[in-house]
């Protein structure tokens, strides 16, 4: 009677020491990410978040927020998509270069981007000006603005993950740019300024107010900055088998 070997697991190969030309410069630029983190934290007037919470300006922000990033997820899904498959699976001239300039809001700095809509999308704009014309109607300093503003730096983040998993698995890699694409739009700043300033109630989202509240109380910007950026780390967390577990 035969029997079969048991196999014992592979082990991971160890990574060695680390040689100190290397060991230096990379704490102190571990050092330069997390020690600011920290600081937040530590600096953050714990005991006044609920009183921010509380405050009807913070509540209309993190309302408008949350609409605005939500409706921007929806746009990406239903033009991101489309869009992901064309690159990723036809052949049809000049692909490569679309899938170039849909990356470039990724390096675009943000008030760029926010000037870029107001030449396409002002009331004298390629196409806002033609819109106004006919309809009377104009998309700066309006939510709708901040809703396109958001897109515009978002929708890079969400084909460039769909058009990846396409190639793989695809649900997988819709709900990651699902959730890129919200984190994107819900930290967005410089562009939604730019084109659709910052008014309570109607454009002011988290970091429009954050930037404001720094100006008069850095202590109370400081906690709303916290809220952020919890967020944030539950985004991380979300996709960790994503970007932190090494393949």
């Amino acid at each position: 009677m035969s029997t079969t070997p048991t196999r014992t697991p592979a082990r991971a190969p160890s990574l060695g020491r680390p040689p100190l030309l290397l060991l230096v410069p990379g704490s102190v630029g571990a050092a330069l990410l997390v020690v600011p983190l920290v600081a937040l934290v530590l600096d953050t007037p714990w005991s006044d978040l609920g009183a921010q919470l509380a405050d009807p300006a913070v509540r209309d922000a993190l309302w408008l927020s949350g609409l605005t990033s939500a409706l921007t997820v929806v746009l990406c899904v239903l033009l991101g998509t489309p869009l992901a498959w064309l690159l990723a699976r036809v052949e049809f001239p000049g692909r490569r270069l679309l899938r170039g300039l849909v990356a470039v809001p990724l390096v675009l700095p943000p008030v760029v981007a926010g000037v870029a809509l107001v030449a396409a999308l002002g009331r004298n704009g390629l196409l806002g000006g033609p819109l106004h014309d006919v309809t009377g109607w104009t998309i700066p300093y309006t939510t709708t603005a901040v809703v396109l503003a958001h897109t515009f730096v978002s929708l890079p983040f969400f084909v460039l993950s769909v058009e990846g998993a396409l190639r793989t698995a695809a649900l997988p890699g819709v709900l990651a740019g699902c959730v890129l694409a919200w984190a994107r739009s819900l930290g967005e700043f410089g562009a939604t300024i730019t084109f659709a300033g910052n008014f309570p109630g109607t454009t002011q989202t988290m970091p429009s107010l954050i930037y404001t509240t720094l100006q008069a109380d850095p202590a109370a910007a400081r906690t709303l900055s916290m809220l952020l950026l919890v967020v944030s780390i539950g985004v991380l967390v979300g996709l960790r088998r994503r970007w932190l577990v090494p393949s």
